[in-house]
């Protein structure tokens, strides 16, 4: 019988024991595996979609309650702005800025957003076409490929719009339907969760529905709309995300000159983001303090385990001396135990972790329409096991050292 078998079969020999130091090994590694999982994924989706945005304007409130909702489509506007109080930032011979993408928000169709904006949104995250076309008309609309998969939808079928953003058949706009022309590719950002329209088919909607005298014919309704800078002054929209043509001084200040000389709000996405980590950084350790404290009781239980089950054990030790093992076998024997329960712990937990960060994803892609996944793995892991491996070894220690020791005539005459 190998080392390898002898071992397990002395593991199996006290289950119970050797399950509650497997299960605590495998609670801590999960919950520090997840941790690790939670992060990488929450930056990659937060830095992914900040799409080299390096400005977000609108309405007074807080910065990144308008951060959150322009650029992450995860929470409330913090209200409109008029054309006329962003005009200065559409024109598009403005020294500073090269790219200003205006959006329209407040309505969606069965919990995804219906976004009012311009084509530069789509380049903005080098989307490409897999179906029909990009929105040109009113009430014409090219949809993510998330929003495709979840609702079924090609192009050619029709939708009506609801006012905010949930499923609410009460809300819905009955005045007139959107039609999809197009499905964009998967992008892994934000606007694979997007149905993309006009500006002007946002506003459309509402003045129709408000409009009982009849003036809106249906038919002049699907036109290619004007600039916004031809528009009625007096219109609105939600926000502008404005990237700059370079990052010299006059540029870096706009921010400031915008919150202290204008009724709008300005805000820098990097700094909002790094905002909010911070706010979160304080629940993530308190989090990983509890990983390190299970990680570290789980490796005193096999340490104890280990230890205990010597006494049980002596006999059968001191039988394999005389049998010809040596000492050194005893201590590989030993140490062998530890790291079976470090391994096992260390595979349980990473199948934890993984299977939850999976119900996890759902539950975000249900309530804020981002991609996550369980099926993601990390170098950190790698690493992790290593440490495990590390951790197994050092309970281990102390008790194969002592087995090695064991003494033959003393044991076998009952006086140790």
């Amino acid at each position: 019988m190998n080392l390898v078998k002898l071992s397990w079969k002395n593991l199996t020999y006290k289950p119970w024991a050797t399950a509650l130091s497997i299960i605590l090994f495998a609670l801590g590694i999960g919950l520090v595996s997840l941790l690790f999982l939670l992060q990488s994924q929450l930056q990659k989706n937060f830095e992914k979609n900040l799409a080299g945005i390096d400005l977000v304007v609108g309405a007074k409130g807080s910065p990144l309650q308008l951060i959150l909702s322009s650029m992450y489509h995860v929470d409330a506007p913090t209200g409109n702005v008029s054309l006329q109080e962003i005009r200065p930032f559409l024109n598009p011979k403005h020294p500073l800025i090269s790219d200003a993408i205006p959006l329209s928000m407040g309505d969606s169709y069965k919990s995804y957003r219906i976004l009012g904006t311009d084509q530069a949104l789509v380049d903005l995250y080098e989307a490409e076409l897999a179906q029909g076309e990009i929105w040109t008309k009113n009430f014409e609309a090219t949809i993510g490929a998330g929003v495709a998969a979840e609702l079924g939808m090609k192009v050619g079928d029709k939708f009506a719009s609801s006012h905010g953003f949930m499923d609410d058949a009460d809300m819905e706009h009955d005045a007139h339907a959107f039609m999809v022309v197009g499905i964009l590719r998967p992008t892994g950002a934000i606007i694979d969760q997007l149905i993309l329209v006009t500006t002007q088919s946002f506003w459309l909607v509402h003045e129709h529905e408000a409009d009982t005298s009849g003036a809106h014919a249906t038919e002049d309704l699907h036109v290619v709309p004007a600039p916004l800078l031809q528009e009625d002054p007096a219109k609105e929209i939600t926000s502008l995300l404005v990237k700059f043509k370079g990052r010299n001084f006059q540029a870096l200040n706009m921010q400031r000159s915008i919150n202290e000389n204008t009724d709008l709000q300005a805000a820098t996405p990097a700094i909002e983001i790094n905002r909010l980590f911070n706010l979160m950084s304080t629940g993530e350790q308190v989090l990983r303090t509890l990983a390190s404290v299970i990680v570290f009781v789980s490796g005193l239980s096999i340490f104890i385990s280990l230890f205990s089950s010597l006494r049980d054990r002596k006999q059968e030790l001191a039988l394999m001396r005389v049998m010809g093992s040596g000492r050194k076998k005893l201590f590989v024997i030993i140490i062998i135990e530890g790291l079976l329960i470090a391994v096992i712990g260390y595979v349980l937990g990473i199948l934890l972790s993984h299977g939850g960060m999976q119900l996890f994803a759902q539950m975000m892609q249900e309530s804020y329409r981002y991609s996550f996944s369980g099926l993601d793995f990390l170098k950190e892991e790698g690493f992790l096991l290593i440490g495990a491996v590390v951790l197994g070894f050092i309970a281990a220690l102390v008790p194969a050292v002592q087995a090695s020791r064991t003494d033959i005539s003393d044991t076998l005459t009952g006086s140790a």
